[in-house]
């Protein structure tokens, strides 16, 4: 894999609506998984260069455990985010919903993190189903999470 994210793989035109990001870190797995599931970390890269205090969110990182988030937006004004873990498979493997205030769906979007060994670097397969976004939200989200995924490789680089 490659350090730049990729887009949808091959015949994901024909699939429901989601994301599909992949990512090589210069990182152990653990710490990788760590970042996901430990609040100050998540907090660190999750809103890329908004501010997501960490008195804002909760982390029950188990299945059946909740998670929220409120990110601050330059204006003032705030983004929550939430969710449920479904699966936690330390450290190769995550599963939870993310449901923001406009999601039409109770449950929200499906996000399934799979990460790789590779000895001092990890392979991260990010996913993020449910096709209850429009195809420009996608784009948005997408695009979001990049730029959160840059945020992350700097917090890796400085463990």
């Amino acid at each position: 894999m490659t350090d730049n994210p990729s887009t949808s793989p091959a015949g994901a035109e024909d699939a429901p609506h989601g994301i599909a990001l992949n990512r090589t870190f210069d990182a152990r797995r653990e710490l990788v998984f760590e970042a996901w599931t430990t609040p100050e970390h998540f907090a660190y890269w999750f809103g890329g260069e908004l501010a997501v205090p960490v008195e804002r969110m909760t982390m029950d990182a188990r299945p059946g455990g909740v998670w929220t988030l409120v990110m601050r937006t330059p204006d003032g004004g705030e983004l929550p985010f939430s969710g449920v873990y479904r699966e936690v498979a330390a450290p190769e493997r995550l599963e939870f919903t993310l449901k923001d205030t406009a999601a039409p769906s109770s449950e929200g979007e499906i996000v399934r993190v799979t990460l790789t060994d590779l000895g001092d670097r990890t392979e991260m397969a990010f996913r993020q189903l449910g096709g209850n976004l429009t195809s420009e939200q996608y784009r948005q989200a997408e695009a979001g999470w990049a730029g959160f995924f840059d945020r992350l490789t700097e917090l890796l680089a400085r463990a």
